[in-house]
Parts: C-alpha cells; sequence; structure tokens
C-alpha cells in the first residue's frame, strides 16, 4: 500500500516571461479601455524616432507613457518637464522589460478643454443675444484726437501701439489707462476702467489689447462682464488680444477687431505721410484750377473785345475798359486775399506740427510754397500785360478805320437840308442849303446856281 506522501504531484503549468508579459498585457487592455488621466509631465524625451516618451506624476504615484509618431507630431505644443496635461491613453504593459505602461492617443495643456467648452458656451450666448450684430458696430473717427489704450503699463503690446502711433500720427493724444490683463483680478478692473473712460467723454476711440499667451493667459478677455462693457461702451471699441490666430470674445464684441496690438494701432489713425502726399496732389490740382480759371476769363476778356470791335462807340468803349480795369484790380484782389487765406491756413499748420515735425522738412515745405507763390503772381502779371497790349493794339486799329480819321486827312462830309449823305453832284439842286462836315466842325454852304 502507498503513503499519502506516494501521491503523485499535479501537473505544473509553467509559463516564461515574455508569455506572463503577454498574458498581463492582454488582461490590462481587455479590462481597461481608453481613460483620461490628468497629472505633470517629467523626463520628457523625443528621441530621432519622432516618439515622445515621459513620466506622468502626481503628488502620490507616477507612471511611465509613450506617444508614437504620428500622433505625437500632430501637437499643437510642446511638451515640457512640469506642465500639467490631460491625457487620453490606452493602459498596457510593455513587454520586454515587464513595465505597466500608458500609450497616449491625446494630449492637451490641463484645463485648456474645459476652457474652451466654456469659451464656446459664452460665445453662443452671447451672440444670441445680439452683442455680435455686425449692424451695431460703430466706424472708428477719420481723425482721432484722443485715444485711450486699456492695457497691462509694462508690456510689449504697449511699446508697440505707441511706437506706432507715433510714427504714423503724432498729433494724436494716446493715454495708456493701466490694468493687468490676467489673473483673477484683471476682468473687474478692465470692466472698471472701460466704464471709466466711456464715462469721462475724453476719448475718441479705445484700445482693449495685450500681447500672445496661452488659452488661460487670454482668458480676462473671455470674460462676460468685460464683453458686456466694451458692448455698453459709448465710444468706439477695437479689440487686439494676442496674435493674429487668438480670438476672444471682445474681439467678436468690439467695434473692430485687429489682428495684432500693431495693426491696431495702423488702424486706429491715419499715416501722416500719406495724407502730406494727399495735400500736396491737391495743391497742385488747385494751381491747375486756377491756372484754367484765368484762362476761361482771357477768354471771356477776348470775347467782348469782339463785341466791342463790332458795335464801335467809343463811349461804350470806355466804360467797358473801366470796367475791365476794375475787374483786374478785383481778380488781383480776390487772388491776394486767397492767397494770404492760404498761407495763413498754412502757418496755422506750420504751428501746430511744429511741435511734432522736423523743422527741416516744414522748412522746405515753406520754400516751395513761397516759389508756387511766386511763380503764380509772376503768371498773372504776364498775363495781364499781354492782355493790356491786346487792348491797346486794338483801340489803335478801332481809331484807323473811323470815319473821323478820314476827315482829318482833308476829306469832308456834304450833307442836305434832311441830314442825307450826298454822294454825287447831280444830287445838289441849285441854290439849296448844304452842310458839310469837316474834322473839326460844320459850315452850311449854298450850291451855285450854274
Amino acid at each position: 500500500m502507498r503513503s499519502p506522501d506516494d501521491q503523485p504531484a499535479p501537473p505544473r503549468h509553467i509559463l516564461t516571461p515574455s508569455t506572463l508579459n503577454g498574458l498581463v498585457r492582454g488582461l490590462l487592455e481587455d479590462a481597461l479601455p481608453l481613460v483620461w488621466i490628468e497629472g505633470e509631465l517629467s523626463n520628457v524625451s523625443r528621441p530621432a524616432s519622432g516618439h515622445l516618451y515621459f513620466t506622468l506624476k502626481d503628488s502620490a504615484a507616477q507612471v511611465r507613457c509613450a506617444m508614437f509618431r504620428p500622433k505625437s507630431g500632430w501637437l499643437r505644443f510642446r511638451p515640457v518637464d512640469g506642465m500639467q496635461v490631460l491625457l487620453r491613453a490606452r493602459v498596457g504593459l510593455y513587454e520586454p522589460r515587464g513595465e505597466f505602461q500608458l500609450v497616449a492617443e491625446h494630449m492637451e495643456p490641463a484645463g485648456e478643454g474645459a476652457l474652451q467648452r466654456e469659451f464656446e458656451r459664452l460665445k453662443a450666448q452671447l451672440d444670441a443675444e445680439g452683442l455680435f450684430d455686425p449692424g451695431r458696430k460703430r466706424a472708428l473717427p477719420r481723425y482721432a484726437r484722443r485715444i485711450g489704450v486699456i492695457t497691462s503699463a509694462t508690456g510689449a503690446a504697449v511699446r508697440d501701439v505707441l511706437s506706432v502711433l507715433a510714427r504714423r500720427w503724432p498729433l494724436a493724444e494716446v493715454e495708456v489707462l493701466p490694468v493687468p490683463v490676467q489673473g483673477r483680478e484683471a476682468p473687474p478692473a478692465i470692466v472698471a476702467m472701460l466704464r471709466k473712460a466711456s464715462a469721462s467723454g475724453r476719448y475718441d476711440a479705445l484700445l482693449l489689447t495685450r500681447g500672445g499667451g496661452s488659452l488661460e493667459d487670454l482668458w480676462a478677455f473671455n470674460d462676460e462682464a468685460v464683453a458686456r462693457a466694451v458692448h455698453a461702451s459709448a465710444v468706439p471699441v477695437v479689440s487686439a488680444v494676442g496674435h493674429e490666430v487668438d480670438f476672444s470674445i471682445a474681439d467678436f464684441v468690439a467695434d473692430l477687431r485687429a489682428p495684432t496690438p500693431s495693426a491696431a494701432a495702423e488702424l486706429l489713425v491715419p499715416d501722416a505721410e500719406a495724407l502730406g502726399r494727399h495735400l500736396r496732389q491737391l495743391r497742385q490740382r488747385l494751381v491747375v484750377l486756377q491756372q484754367r480759371r484765368l484762362q476761361g476769363l482771357g477768354q471771356r476778356v477776348d470775347h467782348l473785345l469782339a463785341r466791342l470791335q463790332a458795335q464801335r462807340p467809343q463811349a461804350r468803349l470806355a466804360r467797358d475798359r473801366e470796367r475791365l480795369a476794375h475787374l483786374r484790380r478785383r481778380l488781383l484782389g480776390a487772388m491776394r486775399e486767397r492767397q494770404q487765406q492760404r498761407r495763413s491756413r498754412l502757418d496755422k499748420a506750420h504751428a501746430r506740427l511744429l511741435a511734432q515735425h522736423p523743422r527741416q522738412r516744414l522748412q522746405l515745405l515753406r520754400r516751395r510754397l513761397d516759389e508756387q507763390a511766386r511763380r503764380l503772381h509772376q503768371c498773372v502779371e504776364r498775363r495781364l500785360e499781354r492782355e493790356r497790349l491786346t487792348l491797346r493794339q486794338a483801340a489803335r486799329a478801332l481809331h484807323a478805320v473811323s470815319p473821323l480819321a478820314t476827315l482829318e486827312r482833308g476829306y469832308a462830309i456834304l450833307f442836305d437840308a434832311e441830314g442825307k449823305v450826298l454822294r454825287s453832284a447831280g444830287e445838289i439842286a441849285p441854290g439849296s442849303a448844304v452842310r458839310a462836315r469837316l474834322a473839326d466842325g460844320e459850315r452850311r454852304l449854298h450850291a451855285d446856281t450854274d
């Protein structure tokens, strides 16, 4: 008989490490589908293969993670140690080493997804209330005299804005209204400054701006109270928050959205150099129009002179000559007065621009203006001299063909008693009385009885 100790041992199922790891990996992947997990990055590395390896940890534990190509190349940010992130990952096991790990399918900065959802919710709500309606947006003033810039007093955005405004339109007064642009204290401070600036009546336009940053950094400009304060502003508001690809709720509510702070400054004021070129073009057009007007007046004088030559009365000619002289004096006086008015306006503009523009450029413009005025005056004088010469020549020609000039050469005109001109001896009856018109007077004559 066998003893109990002699019973045969049950067969043993022996596994290899690789088999065991394969079984554990299958159990993990079957039991745990895709999970969301949040933690802090550490030991981040990206070898030449393009895969991303890192550790996700919290205060009590950590887990190894991997993110393979091409998904690692789709990230919109650069993962670095210490960053708080949110992962969507599969739970698995790295069989060669038997290490528990997560295989990430998606990664985003922690909190950004919730912020984005809140952004979309508030955007839809305000849009439904009509705060984004294009019909309520106001046009910016063409020449803003005073601009309020609501931003951080120490940020790069305010330096860019002030530089562009000083270069493009130095006549504008710019006041920086400092507020914090991120953090919990930023929204109430921005709302208070918007209301204060709007109620003051000092500004022609307001610029709400800050530099770029993450969604969390820009969140103060997605605040509902800030959006309603922009909508309630009594003056136009320009919003320039972040970079060109960044959009905030304030951008949609504002009267105008600019992609960058510098672009906002360019939209707020005109270009002084372009305006100067436009003024020079207008001045040239004025000179051309004045020349055309003078030519038209000259043609009118020529027409009047032709009418006078056709009618010949010397008394009317004298009256028209006096009238012409009077018109010439009025024309010269009007031109001098207009030149004085233009010079007065230019002097006033010069006084305003002197503090902002280089004196050298203003002196050059003044010399050009004086030269144009001198040339215009010389042109008018030459034109008037030609008209006086033409008038004298016409008077001499009129006198040359006058009947009185013929009488001065010794001729006489005979009239009968009825005043009819006698052109033939046969028209004179013997013994009749006739009158002879000479250059210096008339004489009565009696016809011979023969």
